[in-house]
């Protein structure tokens, strides 16, 4: 491999909030936020909307993730439809 050209692979903490779920895996990921790990180690943070912690196909449940709102525009949607027609 050529020295200088590849990102630097380390340990990151990948955290899911809606699930309340978190790992350390090795990753080239860049983030500036950072996370203080139990291991007293404090490691690059990535947050993320799903996972396998989350997911309707792992867990069995479905559940809805709206980070945009647009659950919120899609009932307004069809609310205003409703009274209209």
């Amino acid at each position: 491999m050529k020295k200088g050209i590849h990102p630097e692979y380390r340990p990151v903490v990948f955290r899911d909030s809606s699930a309340d779920f978190a790992i350390v895996t090795r990753s080239t990921v860049e983030t500036s936020r950072t996370v203080e790990w139990e291991d007293g180690n404090t490691y690059p943070l990535v947050e993320l909307d799903i996972s396998s912690a989350s997911h309707p196909f792992y867990t069995g449940r479905q559940r809805i993730v709206d980070t945009g709102g647009r659950v919120q525009r899609f009932e307004n949607r069809r609310r205003a439809r409703r009274q209209n027609g």
